[in-house]
């Protein structure tokens, strides 16, 4: 599908980049590989420790072996610091040329508000840490982004939200707060972005089982109801949405933005 999608529009993206952040693994992994074959050269931020990075080696190798260009930088993608020197070497090679901004950071605390252990519920600083990884790091790179000429106009600019945020399950009350705020983010960035020509909308997958969902307490539970209840009697896929993400760079879909885009097989509208 990708490729037929694509086809003679791949010449739009030739020299341009995508920077993804959460590359490493899961919708972060499948995009960057999907843009990539896409056309697309790719920026990709994650944070691994030295075991992790043989499968970042992979990934890079397979972006090269298609002929683009891979630079991944291995940062806490919500250190201040970090991200300023990250937007120094990106004006090196980037400036003007960032096409695709993909947030699809999972690292978040997964407590219950309430227990009768004090010592088991979400402190403060666990819950301002979610919110600010989670959600504001968008506005803090879109910002930087901006304000360095490294975003293009015309760009688009994505951000991975999911059905928590307006549904509950136990242990994911932080992660549901940020993931409100990721989608009011893009509402907003939609609204300032405009005169750029620069679109954000959050995309909603169904359940996916990925290294995050797998850290989610009762997670076993979540893939069976999915499964189950998805008309199309499947789990959504990390390339499912890679997909839909690579379809919406295209300039067919300039006047589309401030949503949150459902890319789940229908799970979501069935009871």
């Amino acid at each position: 599908m990708s490729q037929h999608v694509f086809g003679e529009h791949s010449k739009n993206f030739d020299g341009q980049y995508a920077l993804i952040l959460g590359a490493s693994s899961g919708f972060g992994e499948a995009t960057a590989l999907e843009l990539a074959r896409s056309g697309f050269n790719i920026i990709g931020v994650h944070m691994d420790r030295k075991a992790g990075m043989a499968h970042v080696e992979e990934i890079t190798k397979k972006i090269t072996d298609l002929g683009r260009k891979a630079h991944f930088i291995n940062m806490n993608a919500a250190d201040a610091e970090k991200r300023a020197d990250a937007i120094t070497q990106m004006k090196a090679f980037a400036q003007g040329k960032i096409h695709v901004l993909l947030h699809s950071i999972a690292f978040g605390a997964l407590k219950p508000f309430i227990d009768e252990d004090p010592k088991a519920v979400l402190t403060k600083a666990q819950f301002d840490m979610t919110l600010d990884v989670m959600a504001n790091s968008l506005v803090y790179w879109t910002q930087d982004l901006v304000a360095a000429g490294l975003l293009a106009d015309g760009g688009r600019i994505f951000a991975m939200t999911s059905a928590g945020s307006s549904r509950v399950w136990k242990s994911y009350g932080a992660v549901s707060a940020a993931k409100c705020a990721l989608e009011s983010y893009c509402r907003q960035l939609a609204l300032e972005l405009a005169p750029r020509r620069i679109t954000a909308n959050a995309i909603l997958a169904g359940v996916t089982d990925t290294p995050a969902l797998r850290k989610i307490p009762g997670n076993d539970t979540m893939i069976e109801t999915a499964k189950s209840r998805n008309p199309f009697g499947r789990l959504t896929t990390p390339e499912d949405v890679a997909k839909a993400i690579s379809a919406f760079a295209l300039p067919h879909f300039d006047f589309m933005t401030g949503n949150v885009l459902h890319i789940d097989g229908g799970e979501n509208v069935v009871d």
